[in-house]
């Protein structure tokens, strides 16, 4: 349904992209008549390959076939899900260097980040695998006579996965593998900056499911915004809609979904917050501190972009990052030794620079980078910036806003409580981290008065989350929970029931009737 025309690059043959008509899948890859998309390097701003999307109706072929496959799929034992889980994990294992390599080349992340991502993947898969021995409901004690009480859960239907650019695998993996364990089906409209990311995961994962009967359990549309996304929101097929990006599209996808009764799964934005306390040990929180704002160029949703430093030791932490921070390594994302690859696009280089200028004009004082980093031969075309550090005051508009791109903001506290307050005086509650070698600060943060995140951390960073913990966030960040812990509970549905083993009908609560 797609039709992509790929650069020469070797690893993309080996996904089944290189010369190869793909699209959204519904069992088989169907040609696609909608709008053509292009995909471009981030490093470069060439064209990686074109891909056909898909329109409304070819977008309903694809639900269709995902509907009858988890009719079939859903009868299925839950062990058994989980061994053909197991062999997409295996199977994601054996492709992890040209899947991680694939993420670089469309998304820009360094490629030690790419094949993180994979892993991420796999662990995912693991995690389901075992899971499918674990889907566990109660029993209860009834109150009435020779009755009991269990609580069991059940497939909930088909999923729909709306994924951004910037965890173009891993967002999918960890709503799919629970997903496909569960008993449900999976309906995927990745971002229009990452279509071959997807493609090429999906031609990974596929066969597995086609040697079962059941490929059109991976269902993938590449379209536009109304033609497929707009269709998911508004799709009654779909009882399940996770949502990944920015909380102002969240809350236009929340109140469609909501508005007929869907379930929703949303993963918005984030403006995290790391507190350094006076006793802090400065050798862990700098390198905390720079993958945490400088990972992936800064645009994860849990990277760091406030730094709230004990007013004591805000000039140390200042200079001893500046220096850090010249030596950041910025360049080719393939490279090895490269720590900060290019933005996704040449977009979000002119938000990067137009943050740093509001928040100059509201106050903020520049102290390093911004602005674009001139590139050599090839990536001169590329979208790469100079990572930037700026003294600011929480309240400034630029600092409750998120940015998706690598600026941090310095700004001072006065002890936990002042800290706390400005932590959590922002719109935004995804991840957290505070370092102190005080357990009663620590534990504060904590507790229910302390961060209001849905990740809080202890001398450690708010970004590299593990998948068996659940992930999410609070506020505007949309309450959703993906990957680990019990998350499983929102891709299935529950059931109580009763059962009357007696001779006679009591009633609740010892009610006559009759």
């Amino acid at each position: 349904m797609a039709s992509t025309t790929a650069s020469d690059h070797s690893f993309l043959a080996s996904l089944g992209i290189q010369d190869h008509n793909s699209g959204a899948y519904g069992g088989s890859w169907l040609e696609c008549t909608g709008p053509v998309l292009e995909s471009r390097s981030p490093a470069t701003g060439e064209v990686i390959a074109t891909v056909r999307m898909a329109t409304r109706a070819e977008y309903d072929q694809v639900v269709d076939a995902a509907q009858e496959a988890f009719g079939r799929w859903r009868s299925l034992p839950a062990p058994q899900r989980g061994e053909i889980v197991r062999r997409m994990g295996n199977a994601m294992r054996e492709h992890k260097d040209a899947l991680g390599r694939l993420i670089t080349l469309e998304m820009g992340k360094i490629v030690q980040e790419g094949w993180g991502e994979v892993q991420e993947c796999i662990d995912i898969a693991d995690f389901a695998v075992g899971l499918s021995r674990q889907l566990y409901g109660l029993t209860m004690p009834s109150e009435r006579p020779g009755h009991a009480m269990r609580e069991q859960w059940h497939p909930l239907g088909t999923v729909g996965i709306l994924t951004a650019f910037n965890f173009p695998m891993a967002v999918w993996a960890w709503n799919s593998m629970l997903a496909f364990t569960c008993g449900d089906a999976c309906v995927w409209k990745p971002s229009p900056k990452t279509p071959l990311t997807a493609i090429g995961l999906t031609n990974v994962v596929r066969p597995i499911l086609e040697e079962e009967g059941f490929g059109a359990l991976a269902g993938l549309a590449i379209g536009g915004n109304e033609d497929v996304a707009g269709a998911m929101m508004d799709d009654s097929r779909l009882p399940l809609v996770s949502f990944t990006g920015s909380s102002a599209i969240g809350k236009l996808v929340a109140g469609r979904v909501a508005g007929r009764m869907g379930k929703l799964i949303l993963e918005c934005g984030g403006n995290n917050g790391l507190v350094v306390m006076d006793d802090a040990d400065l050798d862990m929180v700098l390198p905390a501190t720079l993958f945490g704002a400088v990972g992936t160029a800064g645009q994860r949703c849990t990277s760091t972009r406030r730094l709230l430093v004990h007013e004591s030791l805000v000039d140390t932490v200042v200079e001893r990052l500046v220096r850090a921070y010249d030596d950041i390594k910025i360049g080719d994302p393939m490279d090895e030794g490269t720590l900060c690859g290019p933005l996704i696009d040449d977009a979000a280089v002119e938000a990067m620079q137009k943050s740093i200028e509001a928040c100059q004009a509201e106050g903020g004082t520049l102290l390093r980078g911004g602005g674009r980093a001139g590139m050599p031969g090839a990536l001169s075309g590329g979208h790469f910036v100079v990572p930037a550090i700026m003294r600011a005051e929480n309240h400034y508009q630029t600092v409750q806003d998120e940015t998706f791109a690598p600026i941090l903001y310095i700004i001072p506290v006065k002890d936990i409580e002042h800290a706390i307050e400005l932590h959590n005086g922002v719109p935004q509650g995804l991840s957290s981290a505070i370092f102190t070698s005080d357990v009663k600060k620590a534990e504060r943060f904590l507790s229910a008065i302390g961060s209001d995140c849905g990740i809080a951390n202890v001398n450690i960073g708010t970004s590299g989350a593990e998948i068996g913990g659940a992930f999410g966030g609070e506020k505007d960040t949309g309450g959703g929970r993906e990957s680990g812990s019990d998350s499983w509970k929102a891709y299935m549905r529950r059931q109580t029931n009763t059962v009357n083993w007696s001779s006679d009908l009591p009633l609740a609560q010892g009610i006559k009737f009759g």
